[in-house]
């Protein structure tokens, strides 16, 4: 049975709502399955069983068409791993993936894990720092470069072309367009990087080229392909840490249960992916009339998944507005993406974040944070600053 669409015209990518969304996804929650933007011609998508699903149904809710809401970025990054639909898509992910499985990250554990202990030491030393530029950026960039392979010169580029990458997934709106010079010199230098014998023999970066050398993938797309493994392993990793961090501060009770029970770790991170999902939203391309709890999709339309949303959906979770290390289905968050197009780097993630877990649990023992402020950013759900203290 199909009900009448709802629709609103509000800003979902307004400043107001990007600082303070919760309660915006709440009220999109109680309206209805799916409502229509009315704004960006889209359907928000924001119950968490409704996101799961489309997520898993990738015949119906397409990527190949693209997942951002304009036009030229989708065309841009057609071939990637991000906007491709199977067989291909099954095909290039196999061919970027095998650096990332669990077995071969494994190899890394030793290296992540004394740099990440280097790292809270110097933290320890410093007392105070700032907990997103110190913590949460400085350590992805100390460690993804080498594993890509990446030359000296360039990384200087990598936040900025990461945080426009994340841009322009969202409408062509003024934050997009004020950042496409910086994401047009990141296309360039994708272009440049590429050519055999610029990234260090034996590093995933130099694996993929040779794949295009070999004739497994287009040679066209790997500058595309450079980009799914840079862009995603920086801004949501860093979003993540600072949450991370922010929450073990504001909630000393549980830091405190993490110190006692270091099995919490895993299930610490995957609660800080939950409460502040990295990624707000991505869309989908519907390729068949379907309809959403009754409220009818039309072919050729788009759906926005608002994964922020699904992860606080109270149809799904207890008290999800509460930040918790023991919750038990933690794990079962949507703020990697899920199905087929899960994000492909999430284990280098993990590994990140338990390597840092690890070093603080051994050498912390307060954690003190003062008031974060916020990036007004279409995609990314991030910090700019976080005061921090640390106590040995």
């Amino acid at each position: 049975m199909t009900t009448l669409a709802p629709s609103t015209d509000f800003d979902f990518y307004s400043e107001e709502v990007i600082l303070n969304p919760y309660d915006t996804y709440r009220r999109l929650r109680d309206t209805a399955p799916a409502v229509w933007l009315e704004r960006y011609q889209v359907w928000a998508v924001t119950r968490y069983d409704d996101v799961y699903a489309a997520l898993h149904d990738h015949r119906t809710f397409a990527s190949g068409y693209g997942v951002a809401l304009n036009d030229p970025l989708n065309e841009k990054m057609k071939g990637s791993a991000l906007v491709s639909d199977p067989p291909y898509h099954d095909h290039v992910r196999g061919v970027m993936g095998g650096p990332l499985t669990p077995r071969a990250l494994r190899k890394h554990h030793d290296y992540f894990q004394e740099r990440a202990d280097a790292l809270i030491d110097h933290l320890l030393e410093l007392g105070r720092f700032d907990g997103v530029r110190d913590f949460a950026q400085i350590f992805p960039l100390s460690v993804v470069p080498d594993l890509l392979g990446w030359p000296a010169e360039g990384r200087e580029h990598f936040l900025d072309w990461a945080s426009a990458g994340f841009q322009a997934l969202g409408p062509m709106n003024e934050r997009a367009l004020r950042d496409l010079p910086t994401l047009k010199g990141m296309w360039e230098y994708m272009a440049e990087i590429v050519r055999p014998g610029r990234l260090a023999p034996g590093s995933w970066g130099a694996a993929l080229v040779e794949a295009a050398e070999k004739g497994e993938v287009d040679k066209q797309l790997l500058p595309a392909l450079i980009g799914d493994y840079l862009v995603p392993s920086l801004d949501t990793t860093v979003s993540a840490l600072s949450t991370m961090l922010w929450q073990l501060g504001e909630n000393p009770d549980q830091w405190r249960m993490v110190r006692e029970d270091p099995s919490l770790i895993p299930n610490v991170l995957n609660e800080s992916i939950r409460y502040e999902a990295p990624i707000r939203a991505l869309s989908r391309y519907v390729t068949e009339d379907t309809e959403i709890g009754g409220i009818p999709l039309a072919r050729g339309s788009r759906a926005l998944m608002v994964y922020a949303s699904a992860n606080r959906d109270e149809r799904h979770w207890k008290d999800p507005d509460t930040f918790d290390v023991t919750r038990s289905n933690a794990n079962t968050h949507v703020g990697f993406g899920h199905g087929i197009h899960g994000c492909v780097g999430q284990g280098l993630a993990r590994l990140e974040g338990h390597s840092l877990l690890n070093a603080l649990v051994r050498k912390v023992a307060r954690i003190e944070v003062g008031q974060p402020t916020w990036r007004v950013h279409n995609t990314i759900r991030a910090m700019t600053t976080l005061p921090v203290e640390f106590s040995a």
